[in-house]
């Protein structure tokens, strides 16, 4: 029924979906003294008749999105903010051009904290891309979700609305979680 129902709406819209998410992997980089990404087989087909993995990283490993508690105490966590937030209208952005209003922007260049007024007066529900440590921060003191490490950014036209969708694990009181992010391109 879904494969049907995607090639149905895949037909009628010329859909286009762009994975923005990094493979994670056992020894994939992470940010200096964060758990190291690990991932080992505990059953196998030949000896249980199923395939099953452990695994142990970070909250902030790979592609994830940022809750309001990772970088403040008192901070919404990611249990606590509504999942309208972590989806919807969005565009790669420049940052030296206008920012279109109420929907998530997302860089390809780096962009630091002088840029946090201008995004804020955009009103976007996320940002994500290349933004430095101090942009990030700023973002989530003003409620602002941010996603980081995101992928393929380039395969997606500057100014072009799409539809993204970065849903976190339902951790309670998570700080951060992994996502499988992706665009729709209509």
């Amino acid at each position: 029924m879904h494969v049907r129902w995607y090639k149905s709406i895949k037909e009628e819209h010329d859909l286009k979906i762009v994975d923005l998410t990094e493979p994670m992997e056992p020894g994939m980089k992470v940010y200096p003294g964060d758990p190291e990404v690990k991932m080992d087989i505990v059953h196998t087909h030949e000896k249980n008749s199923w395939e099953l993995r452990e695994l142990s990283f970070g909250t902030h490993t790979g592609t994830h999105v940022d809750a309001f508690s990772h970088m403040l105490e008192d901070g919404k966590t990611l249990d606590e903010i509504p999942l309208t937030q972590f989806f919807g209208d969005a565009q790669v952005v420049d940052p030296d051009d206008d920012l279109p209003t109420d929907m998530g922007l997302f860089f390809v260049s780096e962009v630091g904290v002088e840029l946090l007024e201008k995004i804020l007066l955009a009103e976007p529900p996320f940002v994500g891309g290349m933004i430095d440590l101090g942009l990030e921060r700023a973002l989530l003191e003003n409620e602002v979700i941010t996603y980081t490490n995101l992928v393929n950014l380039e395969q997606i036209s500057k100014n072009e609305t799409f539809t993204f969708y970065g849903l976190p694990l339902k951790i309670k009181d998570g700080d951060g979680s992994p996502v499988r992010a992706v665009a729709l391109i209509d």
